[in-house]
């Protein structure tokens, strides 16, 4: 006798799924920002540290600019520049771009006579005590060789810093010149010559307000006059064998 035992067919028995976690995508807030809200000012947000930083800005930022020229009027270059304003210990940040936005409302000409207003401007768009810039620049000059008349742009390194308060400012032009003068010490060893020896004359000249309280215009020019008239003699970008001999 033979015995069959047959399994009963499996069933699939519907399970209930249960339903997959909402992602979210990177930096989504759980809450959807209403379409057309505006956006929050973090900057604005009030700091109860009670920390105040003294200078806060952009710097380093090559931008062109025009500058005065005693004898062309005008001139253009390329400068290096810093902006910076006080941070009110109330306030979290400052706002970056507004340096750039006075920068540029300023782009014709960056001179001791538009420096005040670009400083007001700063301390007024940051609501700052204190505003502060800072310009690096080539400036160019043509020279004439003192025998052949062989001319040639030399460049000299300037630059001035502002500052200003509500109650005070203080501008400060800087330039380095680039002279030759004859070594003491080889003329006093020496029965038939010396030699010269390159250098620069560095100078800073603080600009006082004139009668309407605003800085006194310091031509660059009369500063590297001052500058030569201290060496042995100029540094000329072109020489021809008469003007070395001359030298």
């Amino acid at each position: 006798m033979t015995l069959v035992l047959e399994a009963p067919a499996h069933r699939a028995v519907p399970t209930a799924r249960a339903p997959a976690p909402r992602r979210e995508s990177p930096g989504t807030p759980e809450t959807a920002r209403p379409a057309g809200a505006p956006l929050e000012d973090i900057q604005a947000r009030a700091d109860p540290r009670g920390i105040a930083i003294e200078q806060v800005g952009v710097s380093g930022l090559r931008y062109p600019i025009t500058v005065l020229d005693r004898a062309q009027v005008r001139q253009q270059t390329v400068a290096r520049i810093t902006l910076s304003v006080d941070l009110p210990h109330h306030f979290k940040g400052t706002h970056m771009s507004r340096f750039l936005e006075v920068l540029e409302g300023h782009r014709g000409e960056v001179t001791l006579r538009t420096i005040p207003a670009i400083l007001a401007e700063l301390r007024r768009r940051l609501e700052a005590e204190r505003a502060r810039i800072e310009v690096e620049f080539p400036y160019f000059l043509e020279r004439v060789a003192p025998v052949s008349g062989a001319r040639a742009l030399m460049d000299y390194a300037c630059s001035f810093v502002g500052e200003a308060s509500a109650t005070a400012s203080d501008f400060v032009l800087g330039i380095d010149v680039p002279v030759s003068s004859l070594c003491p010490c080889s003329k006093e060893i020496s029965r038939h010559g010396a030699h010269n020896q390159r250098g620069h004359i560095r100078m800073q000249v603080r600009s006082v307000p004139d009668e309407a309280g605003a800085p006194a215009l310091i031509w660059r020019e009369e500063l590297i006059e001052v500058a030569e008239a201290c060496a042995s003699t100029p540094v000329y970008p072109l020489l021809k064998r008469p003007d070395q001999r001359h030298h």
